[in-house]
């Protein structure tokens, strides 16, 4: 008797661990709807006539596809030129990132030198300063260089983050030490151990961390607003804003330039998708 009970433990084990993983997949399926509920309401909004927006009660549909609210989305900005200006922008932003994140990340976790987690930590309280704090001296800075209304403006102040630097020292700390010690018999400086061994190692870390830059690059709007004038360097979130009027909204139209913004930030979202998973365990971001 007492044997068939000490059997009966790993079965009650599996059938516990089987009931909360099917628990965990309904409570993911649920969140996940909630979470596609909103996208959804955009995609509708956006193909309903003009009229049939604000109409009480809500419909998903309206009476016919919409398509000219795209047409109309289109052609209310210069959508084009904002398009470029915003994909130009995210992407300088994001290798500029990658690349001085990677260099500090690389200095914070493989080299030791006098004062480097001080420095560390002090580098990572700039995260608690607010953007709203910086915006003044950071417009006054642009200015006098004369940058004012251009990309450098809008991209060298973000290519400098505490975020990008903690992730890279993250998952540069996960790499074994002894490959560089390898590195150095086979007669490879810093340059050459950081070059040939810690970036290829690092590939997943430094798409992870062009991910996030890339889409907040993508969805910033405080910035450009305030350090741009001209439709030359515009990016498309303040075009979107300018489908607030002073007498109404055009919601149609509005949604319709928001679907076709974020197709961008999800194609570099699914094509790193792989890396982002595996760069975002590896950093400890996981919550494991």
């Amino acid at each position: 008797m007492n044997n068939m009970n000490i059997m009966d433990i790993p079965r009650r084990r599996m059938h516990k661990l089987k009931i909360s993983q099917i628990i965990s997949y309904i409570l993911l399926t649920v969140l996940s709807i909630l979470f596609l509920v909103p996208f959804l309401g955009m995609v509708s909004t956006s193909l309903k006539p003009e009229k049939e927006v604000l109409l009480l009660p809500i419909k998903i549909f309206g009476t016919h596809i919409a398509w000219e609210n795209y047409e109309r989305a289109w052609t209310f900005f210069p959508f084009g030129r904002f398009l470029f200006s915003s994909i130009w922008v995210a992407a300088l932003t994001s290798l500029l990132v990658g690349i001085t994140s990677s260099m500090a990340g690389y200095a914070f976790s493989r080299i030791r030198f006098k004062g480097r987690d001080m420095l560390f930590t002090l580098y990572l309280g700039t995260l608690m300063i607010p953007q709203q704090v910086t915006v003044i001296p950071l417009y006054l800075i642009m200015k006098r260089f004369g940058w004012y209304d251009t990309y450098t403006a809008l991209v060298l102040p973000m290519a400098f983050t505490a975020f990008g630097t903690f992730l890279m020292r993250q998952f540069l700390m996960t790499i074994p030490f002894e490959l560089e010690d390898a590195g150095r018999i086979d007669g490879c400086g810093p340059a050459g151990l950081f070059i040939r061994i810690i970036l290829p190692m690092a590939k997943s870390g430094i798409a992870t961390l062009f991910v996030f830059t890339f889409i907040g690059s993508w969805k910033s709007f405080l910035w450009p607003l305030i350090i741009t004038s001209t439709d030359r360097v515009k990016t498309l979130p303040l075009g979107i804003y300018m489908f607030n009027g002073q007498y109404g909204t055009d919601w149609s139209g509005l949604m319709a330039a928001a679907s076709i913004a974020i197709i961008p930030s999800f194609l570099i979202y699914i094509f790193f998708q792989r890396y982002l998973v595996e760069g975002i365990t590896m950093t400890g971001m996981g919550g494991r």
